[in-house]
């Protein structure tokens, strides 16, 4: 088996996810080789797109990309042509199944399934409502009162199975409220939810393109917060098709095969790189990954209420975080890391040139 090193696997993410050298490539090509890009922030969203294209990215009203829950049921940017495949992948943890969940959110499996119903009456014919709109439609056709206050929650939480169902997903704003559509009248072609074997091998190699090597594991981590059965993962994994395996300093995983020999050829990187919040870079490969974040700093990344920090890459690990304080960006290096000055300073007028 062939082996690299970490440095290597730094190196050869950040060129896949076009980090050390942006190549212009539209929103769209960005957000499918970045496996979608997370949008509960949206500048956050619009940052990452914009470092990747070495060009300002407006989203908002992006033809070709839809908003919608997805991994680890945030809300994401997904191309609109595999997004089906990532709701459907998303949809197979079925935690509203759980008595803790049902008890927390007072609702059962049979309520979601008429709350689904509902929402596609209401959303039939290419209705675009706002949540209040639609949750007033929901409690008029359920009767599920009692449901209101969540189904009004911008967490989305009795929501969410309904966008991994495919019943719903983001539509175009009204002023500054968010609609509902069905995915049919926003996504060009929409022919439902794929079988899992299917929605699997598209979403798992993905997945590889751009944040490989990687294990079963480390993918149901960044889809599911590790939600899932492990043996069901392994199945995604062999319905991928052939995958090549390489040794990472002693862990085995797996990468594309017509990726292996430019792993093999990557050099450890040193560039020195700004990254928005919850950029994917960090999100894909992990917090808790002592090899992309050290342990000592974790706190400093991953910080309460879910919120990843801006960081600064040296060589593609995480060697700071940083903040804008409206006169740019803030840099605030670990103690034991040695950022370049030259590299810094080209970074941070990089970030100054694409958000001003």
């Amino acid at each position: 088996m062939d082996a690299v090193t970490w440095g290597q696997v730094l190196a050869w993410r950040m060129r896949r996810q076009f980090l050390d050298r942006p190549d212009g490539r539209g929103p769209v090509e960005v957000a499918r080789r970045l496996a979608g890009v997370q949008a509960q922030v949206a500048s956050a969203a619009d940052l990452a797109v914009a470092l990747r294209r070495g060009a300002p990215a407006p989203l908002g009203a992006e033809p070709g990309l839809v908003k919608t829950w997805a991994m680890r049921g945030t809300l994401h940017l997904l191309p609109c042509d595999g997004a089906a495949a990532y709701l459907a992948l998303c949809g197979t943890v079925r935690n509203w199944e759980k008595p803790s969940w049902q008890r927390t959110f007072k609702a059962t499996p049979a309520d979601l399934e008429a709350i689904a119903a509902a929402a596609s009456d209401a959303l039939a014919g290419g209705a675009a409502l706002t949540r209040e709109e639609l949750t007033a439609a929901i409690v008029d056709a359920t009767g599920s009162s009692h449901l209101a206050e969540l189904l009004g929650s911008g967490w989305g939480t009795l929501l969410k199975p309904l966008a991994w169902w495919g019943v719903l997903c983001f539509g175009p704003p009204r002023g500054a409220r968010v609609t509902f559509t069905a995915p049919e009248h926003r996504i060009p072609g929409w022919a439902g939810l794929p079988d899992v074997p299917d929605a699997a091998r598209t979403v798992v190699r993905a997945f590889l393109g751009a944040h490989g090597p990687a294990t079963p594991a480390s993918f149901d981590a960044w889809l599911t917060r590790g939600a899932s059965r492990k043996r069901e993962v392994r199945e995604w994994f062999a319905a991928a098709g052939d995958l090549a395996e390489v040794d990472v300093e002693g862990e085995r995983m797996h990468v594309l095969p017509e990726h292996l020999a430019g792993l093999l050829d990557t050099a450890p990187g040193t560039s020195v790189r700004l990254l928005g919040a919850f950029d994917q870079y960090v999100l894909a490969g992990g917090t808790s990954s002592p090899h992309l974040v050290p342990p000592e700093h974790r706190a400093e990344v991953s910080r309460p209420g879910g919120w990843i920090s801006p960081v600064v890459l040296h060589g593609g690990r995480v060697a700071g975080v940083w903040a804008d304080t409206g006169d740019g960006p803030a840099v605030t290096p670990f103690p034991d890391a040695r950022l370049p000055a030259d590299e810094l300073r080209r970074s941070v007028e990089n970030y100054r040139r694409l958000t001003t």
